[in-house]
């Protein structure tokens, strides 16, 4: 698989997201858990969404419950919750793990193309993956990486889609 356009995953209503449909798009890819610390990003998650959706970012949440049993909830309680509390209107997935065998082949395949500082693993919650309207990953972000401390990154991608 060469691009993030060649990859699909399965929504929180149960059916299936063909990442084609986001060509020509940006996209901020990031695993999330309900249950953490950095759970407060889904207000600057949904905030850069909001802030430029129209001028192309898809933004896309996929739940783990990988990292300290931080999303243990069902798909429907985490959506609820996402948007009950965050107001989050940005795509959300089907809960996935990130590493692993059964890691979901959009994270083995984020993970080859941009590796993290000590380990290509995705190490906790929030990692956040930048994609260009090309679909190739443009940079990774650390959990502890604010959304809003992305931005200029962002308006740079979208610039040259």
């Amino acid at each position: 698989m060469s691009t993030v356009y060649d990859f699909t995953a399965e929504r929180m209503d149960g059916s299936v997201q063909d990442f084609s449909d986001y060509k020509d798009n940006v996209l901020l890819i990031v695993n999330t858990a309900s249950k953490c610390g950095f759970t407060p990003q889904f207000e600057g998650l949904e905030a850069l969404y909001q802030q430029y959706k129209d001028q192309g970012l898809v933004v896309i949440g996929f739940p783990c419950n990988q990292f300290g049993s931080q999303d243990p909830g069902s798909n429907d309680e985490i959506g609820a919750f996402c948007q009950k509390n965050y107001g989050v209107s940005f795509p959300m997935m089907a809960k996935v793990d990130v590493n692993g065998s059964d890691a979901h082949p959009v994270f083995t395949w984020l993970k080859d193309q941009k590796s993290g500082l000590l380990t290509d693993g995705i190490k906790w919650n929030f990692t956040k993956f930048l994609i260009g309207s090309n679909g190739q990953v443009i940079d990774r972000y650390a959990p502890t990486t604010k959304p809003d401390a992305i931005k200029t990154d962002i308006e740079q991608a979208l610039v040259s889609k």
